[in-house]
């Protein structure tokens, strides 16, 4: 069959997410477990998501409504912008491999930082598209300007992940108005702004995505993963103007957004309580580990993120299988070519300190 398939996809290296933590139980033969690998909320799902849930249970022998009517309703509204502006996805990675099947066809080049997310290297080249990488600056965070100067006629891409994943740095109003300004129509700028309501909460000279649509071909990115607790339901969206989004529409698949992401992100959005609550528990909590980290002599990257990356001068994965064994997941950065760098999700108090724990204990035994 191998000879069968196509090329490039010999070339592709599969997406490893986080262990969960039910695989490390079984495999370990651990009762306590606690997962800080995914950046996930460590609150759970808001509660009126659940209870909208719980109510639309006796329809899930229904198709969903594949234009998400409610929540694009209510979505625009929030945000200001057309509902033709908006489009849906199975979580916003979706979104991504929605504009690079749009906009990028096979020999085309796609423009990123190196590291960063890893779904823009996979899903471009499944489309067979040259990758340009472009290193990211002594602060760990885009290099916007060598990343202009690397775009060229090919170009159709350029990704910003804003913040970035996995370094959990951001760039500023100034940075990305410097970089768009001069810079071809033609190319489409992408935005992922998964972890935005972090950065919007905590940094001032953070920008809003949405300010820039006005530039054709800026496509914003966000999810309700992250802030809002439902990575288990796999729901996020995109924003970009309603010619771009009809394009993109033309390569959705149908029903791509479940019942109960639907009604649960629908629900979410009104429960500004909860989102507070989970902004705030992630400022606090993100002091408490970094203050640790400090008196402890890590080194560690200031994130606009609810994760740490975290520098354990030693061999990550051999870190990383250390605090498996002691029941907590975190995420090695191998993968990223950051062979001394976990990654941590803030956790709740009770986790974090587990965390904390078994870092010492593994560093001091290193």
């Amino acid at each position: 069959m191998k000879n069968r398939v196509r090329p490039n996809i010999l070339k592709v290296n599969q997406y490893v997410p986080g262990k969960p933590i039910e695989e490390v139980q079984r495999q370990l033969g651990l009762k306590e477990v606690v997962k800080l690998a995914s950046n996930e909320n460590c609150l759970g799902p808001s509660p009126k998501a659940l209870a909208s849930i719980r109510k639309s249970l006796v329809n899930i022998n229904r198709y969903p409504d594949t234009s998400c009517f409610y929540l694009r309703k209510k979505l625009a509204k929030k945000l200001g912008v057309d509902e033709a502006s908006l489009i849906f996805g199975n979580g916003s990675d979706e979104i991504i491999c929605m504009a690079v099947r749009t906009f990028v066809a096979p020999g085309d080049e796609v423009v990123m930082a190196k590291p960063t997310f890893l779904i823009y290297e996979i899903v471009s080249q499944i489309q067979d598209a040259t990758v340009r990488f472009v290193p990211i600056d002594s602060s760990l965070k885009h290099d916007l300007r060598a990343m202009k100067d690397a775009v060229t006629e090919r170009t159709k891409i350029v990704f910003i992940a804003n913040p970035d994943n996995p370094t959990g740095t951001y760039v500023t109003k100034n940075e990305l108005e410097s970089f768009l300004e001069g810079l071809p129509d033609k190319v489409v700028v992408f935005l992922d702004e998964a972890y935005f309501e972090f950065a919007n909460y905590m940094y001032r000279d953070y920008p809003n995505g949405t300010d820039y649509l006005d530039r054709p071909g800026v496509i914003v990115a966000r999810s309700f993963s992250k802030a809002y607790g439902l990575a288990g339901l796999r729901i996020g969206y995109g924003i970009s103007s309603p010619e771009v989004i009809g394009y993109m529409e033309r390569t959705r698949e149908p029903f791509n957004v479940n019942l109960l992401a639907q009604e649960a992100a629908t629900a979410a959005l009104d429960d500004k309580a909860f989102l507070k609550k989970s902004l705030e528990h992630v400022v606090r909590e993100k002091e408490f580990l970094c203050s640790w980290l400090r008196k402890h002599n890590v080194d560690y990257i200031e994130s606009a993120t609810n994760f740490i990356l975290v520098d354990v001068k030693a061999d990550c994965k051999q870190v990383f299988n250390a605090l498996l064994k002691k029941g907590v997941i975190v995420r090695d950065m191998k993968a990223w070519g950051m062979d001394s760098f976990i990654r941590v999700t803030v956790g709740t108090r009770a986790e974090n300190e587990k965390f904390l724990e078994s870092l010492k204990s593994v560093i001091r035994r290193g």
